[in-house]
This record gives C-alpha cells, structure tokens and sequence, in this order.
C-alpha cells in the first residue's frame, strides 16, 4: 500500500454446486490464502457462495435462506483481517431474486451491489430467476443483517491509499455498451471489480484479455476479473477460472485452469495496482473526465498501511518493448515518424540538402541512418547530405574510420575538416592554455563543429540536423549553442537506450555488408564526446557513462519522473527492484542524486532546444512536451531521495 500499490486478487474457489455452507469455508480458506499473500481486495465469481448453475433451485427457499446463512458466517470470520472481498450471492429483497455482489469487510455487510444487465440466451436463462438491479442506491432490509444499502451506484473508499475507490459489476454488466464502468470511472473509482461465471470456449480467454486491456486503459483504472471455475455443473459447458488483473492496458496478472494439468483445485491471479500511477495518467489525460456521475454512496473502509511486497514485473528499459518481435515493429515505427519528419521539415524550407556532423558515435550514426531514410522518401539523391567529420584532440581511429565508412556506404558526401588549427588559435585568441583540458577546451571544440555545419549549410542552402538525443538533454550534456542547437533534432524524442535498438535494427535489415559492420562496431563503441585525447593505446578517455552514470539508469528515472509522476521515493524502489542484480542500491542512488541535480539546473537548455520530433509519450521540448521553469529548484526532490537508503 506504500507508494500507491494495492494488492488484489481474483480467485475461482472449487464450488459445491447448491452447497453454500462448504462453498462459505471453501471462499474463506482461500481468502485467507490472497490475504497471507497481501491481498486487500479479493474478488469471487458470480454467484460462488451457491454456485452459479444451480438453475431451477434459484427459486427454492432453502438454497436461498442457506445462502444468507453462509454469507453470516464469511462475514464473522472477516473480523480477522482488513481486506475488502466481493462474493456473488443470489440474494432476495422484498419479492424479487437479485444476483448480486456482498461487499464484506472487517465483521460488516458493507453493501449489495446487484448485476444490472442479466444474460437470457445461449443456454442461460437469468430473467427466470433473478429480477435486473437498480443503478441508484437504497436502503433494504435483509434477514440477519438490518439495514444495507443496495444498489450499483456505490463506491469504497480506502484512506489509506490515496487515490483508491473501488467500484463493482456483475458478469455481463462488462459487455453492454452503456457498462456501468464507465459511470463508476467518471465518478472516480480507480479500480474495478467484475464478478462473472463465463463458460470456455476456444478462443474466447484471448478475447476476454483484450476486452479487459481496451476497458482498462479507455477509462484509466485497474480492473479485476474474477471467473467461476472447477466444480460448477459441466451439463452445458466448462467454467475454467479465468481470471485477470489489468491496469491502463496492461495485463498484470492471469489464470486459466484450461491451460493447467491439475482439476478440482482453486484459480489465483494476484498482483499489485499502481493508484498513484492511473491517477497520474487521468492527470495528464485529455479525454478522461471525472465528476460528472450523480447519485454515488461512499462507503469509507478502513486499510491499516502496510508495505505492498511487489510480484509484478518492471522493465528495466520502460521505453520499448521488453518483447523482441514486438519491439521490432516498435523500432521500425520510431524510425518511420523520425524520417516523415524531417522529410516535412525539409520540405517545408524547401532544402535539397542536409549538413550533419558525423563522430562515429551512436547518435550521430542514428542521425544520418534517419536522414538516409528522409531523403528517400522525398526521392532526393543521397550524395545531397553532407556528413562532416571534424577530427580534433580526442578523435580515435576507430571512430573516424567508422565515420567516414558509414558515409560513404550510405552514398552521402563526406567533407573532412580538421579543426585543431582553428581551436588553437581560439585559445590564443581567448588566452587560454591550451594544456589545460578544462570545460572550456571541451566546449570550444563542440562549439566550433557547429558553427562549420552553420556556415556550410548556409553557403549550400542546406538544413542542419541535429543528432542529440533525448537523454542528453535530459541531463543537459551537451555544449549550450554548441551540439545543443541545430536546425532540426531528429533525435530529440528518442533515449539512450532505445536509440542502440534503432541502430541495431538498421544493422539487422542491411543487405549491404559495409553498413552492417560498421553499425555493429558503432555499437560496440563506449559512449563519449570525445573532447579529450585519446589513451596512449589510441582509445577513448572520455567515456560519458563514467561521469554521469549509466544511461538505462537516467533513462528509467526521467521515464519514470515524467510519465508517471512518481516521487525519488517510489522511482528509487522500482529502480532497486528492475536493476537487481545488475546495479546495488548504493549505486543507484548515487547516479539518482546526479540525475535530479542535473535534471533541474540544466533546464534553460531544454528551454530553448530546436524543433524534433515527438516519437514516444514523453518529450522534452518547450513547446509542445515539457513546459518547465529554467529556474525551478531540486530542494523538495533531492531532499527526498537523500533519506533513502
């Protein structure tokens, strides 16, 4: 529950078909199993508590009154723990059957929520046993129970999770086109609850699991889906439990006894729902609207805070695919929306040519890759990009080799100018000495690169592209009108560590045999500037990771900050628990410190940073992604994350 987490569950427990007393201690004992799990909601299937195919013994009174007698007990035995459990029941109010939902919580009835929508066809006849429920909340009276509000328009509330209200529906209530989640949403309830009995059919769990991912992410909530499983009667079909927790879109967890090797056994899905996150997102959201539902009951349950141990899964790299084949086409589509670009951009000034530098290093790679693409598109010859080199006191053979090879096996032009003799005479210029390897013998040389790639697109008509990427900016390495301006960024809206998959994708696709090679040694290459000299073996000195820290690092915090508003608190937890193994917590927040320290005072570079395109969600650009001050200050953010341990 720290940090905005809620554990749910959704169980099929083994029912006894019109034998609720065993079906109450089946229900509680796996109760008992989601709560020494963590579970603070657990959700059954429709009608568990009877069964859901008892049929024509709906109508007899004993297997109703027997019914009430079962939930007396779930609901005394619920004193022993704090979690908020959903069980369908067939239940009677005044002369009419309702199949309805018993919200239980610590020794209380809370409320019934009935289904609203029932199923008549395809060998499930509701209409002749159950009357459809009512969508506005009353008070009923109910046998051993008193007074319990009933109805749909209901909503729980957890203080101790900020954020989470929770709102229930029954089975086909999901499917109707005016589904009671929508109004549950819009009223505010953050994670939904659906207590169904669905038969198997081939097929039908995969289109169960895209239904569910559709409805989550259109109404930005958690959803759990509870399903009857074994024990139900098999006369018209089979009930295998499937079960699933969704969040924004996102499967988190499942289950499906069809796909099992054992029979007569309970079905779990369990996992966590992130509130903090799903409330960032209808933040954030332009089409989600909230407040706008009239007629909801607030129920308020009382949570004690605990610490959500965490079991689902957070990548490392959240800004692709974890996926291969999927992060393929991911990739190919990044590339696609990076080339259009700068096609219209091109376009649009009328510019046949394009000037870029070319280091050798990954983002200028990527940069002329992504111009290849443009100028293809617009049917242009290649031989009209200038790549220029500009060897100075830190270039290596290795990547002036790369870069020159790369250039010529794309068919662009290649220009070589060496500026050592021009910086050397900067520094006289300036009065500077030129052995002392300061900030200022770094930025000289960033600078004067980009005043040649200026000047020559000048003189040819041509359009600068930029090649720094999103994660540079982020930090604010790169030199302020040096690499830091150009005329168009292509790599503006692409990371660090999504920019190698980019790469490496071209590398894959290539049938030419020069482009490939070079591509993988690029690849291979450590990440630098190159300001300073080599090593007297000719290597690279300057490795960018090693002064500030590891990319996929970086990129994880800023993914995390901007996308999904969290706090260094809970970044610094995911991080712990995505990196285990590869980096320890001392490291992690070392490289946290840098990342917020840099991330805060080197806005002012951010705030005047050329047009690029936006590729994925996030985007640092003044304009149209991040509109943050220059002169905010990190104080509340550091001084979280230096009480972290």
């Amino acid at each position: 529950m720290k940090n905005g987490w809620i554990k749910v569950a959704a169980v099929s427990p083994v029912v006894s078909v019109a034998d609720p007393a065993k079906n109450a201690e089946e229900i509680l004992r796996t109760a008992n199993r989601a709560v020494s799990e963590g579970a603070k909601i657990i959700v059954f299937p429709e009608l568990a508590l009877s069964g859901f195919t008892c049929r024509d013994l709906f109508l007899q009174d004993t297997l109703v009154n027997g019914t009430m007698a079962a939930l007396q007990k779930i609901v005394k035995e619920s004193k022993k723990h704090d979690a908020l459990m959903f069980i369908g029941l067939p239940v009677r109010v005044g002369n009419k059957l309702y199949n309805a939902a018993a919200a239980v919580q610590g020794g209380e009835l809370l409320a019934l929520i009935p289904k609203v929508h029932l199923v008549n066809g395809s060998g499930i006849f509701e209409s002749r046993y159950f009357a459809p429920g009512n969508r506005e909340v009353k008070v009923v009276s109910l046998p051993g129970f008193g007074e319990v509000l009933f109805g749909s328009k209901i909503l729980f509330e957890c203080p101790a999770v900020e954020g989470l209200q929770v709102a229930a529906e029954i089975c086909a209530d999901f499917w109707v086109p005016d589904a009671p989640h929508i109004a549950h949403a819009r009223a505010g309830a953050t994670v939904l609850v659906n207590l169904s009995t669905s038969d198997e059919l081939a097929g039908k769990h995969a289109r169960r699991r895209k239904m569910l991912q559709a409805v989550s992410e259109r109404i930005l909530a958690g959803y759990v889906f509870a399903d009857s499983g074994d024990g139900e009667s098999s006369g018209e079909g089979i009930y295998t439990g499937s079960n699933f927790i969704a969040e924004n879109g996102k499967i988190l967890a499942e289950s499906n006894l069809l796909q099992g090797t054992s029979f007569g056994e309970p079905s779990f899905a369990i996992s966590e729902i992130d509130i903090q996150s799903l409330m960032q997102a209808r933040k954030t959201s332009t089409t989600f609207t909230e407040g706008e539902e009239e007629g909801y009951v607030r129920i308020v349950c009382e949570m004690k805070e605990s610490v959500t141990k965490l079991t689902r899964h957070y990548s490392a790299h959240p800004f692709f695919p974890e996926d291969e084949a999927e992060r393929k086409v991911f990739c190919e589509e990044v590339l696609s929306i990076q080339a259009r670009a700068l096609a219209r951009r091109l376009a649009h000034t009328h510019s046949t040519q394009a000037v870029l530098g070319i280091s050798g290093g990954l983002d200028s790679t990527l940069a002329l890759l992504v111009t290849a693409r443009a100028f293809d598109l617009l049917k242009l010859p290649r031989k009209q990009i200038v790549a220029v080199t500009m060897p100075a006191f830190g270039t290596t053979d290795r990547t002036y080799s790369n870069a020159c090879g790369l250039t010529k096996a794309l068919h662009a032009t290649l220009r070589e100018i060496n500026i050592k003799k021009s910086i050397l005479q900067h520094f006289a210029d300036i009065g500077h000495d030129e052995k002392d390897h300061d900030v200022t013998y770094e930025n000289a040389q960033a600078r004067e690169r980009t005043q040649i790639l200026m000047d020559i697109a000048n003189e040819i008509g041509a359009l600068v592209v930029g090649t720094g990427d999103m994660s540079e900016m982020a930090l604010g390495w790169a030199t302020y009108n040096g690499d830091h301006m150009s005329m168009y960024g292509v790599n503006a809206g692409v990371p660090k560590t999504l920019l190698r998959h980019l790469v490496f994708l071209e590398a894959e696709k290539t049938s030419d045999s020069k482009v490939r090679k070079v591509l993988l040694d690029v690849l291979d290459t450590p990440v630098s500037p190159e300001l300073l000299p080599p090593t007297k073996d000719g290597k690279i000195a300057q490795k960018t990771e090693d002064l500030v820290g590891p990319y996929e690092l970086h990129d994880f915090f800023l993914y995390h900050l901007l996308q999904s508003g969290f706090s260094p608190a809970k970044i610094y937890r995911l991080a712990v628990d995505a990196f285990r193994g590869t980096y320890s917590k001392a490291v992690i927040l070392k490289w946290m410190k840098t990342f917020y320290r840099r991330f805060f005072n080197q806005q002012f570079k951010r705030s005047c940073m050329p047009d690029g395109p936006k590729a994925l969600g996030i985007s640092l650009s003044p304009r149209g992604g991040l509109m943050m001050p220059s002169d905010a200050v990190s104080t509340l953010w550091m001084e979280e994350v230096e009480t972290l341990k």
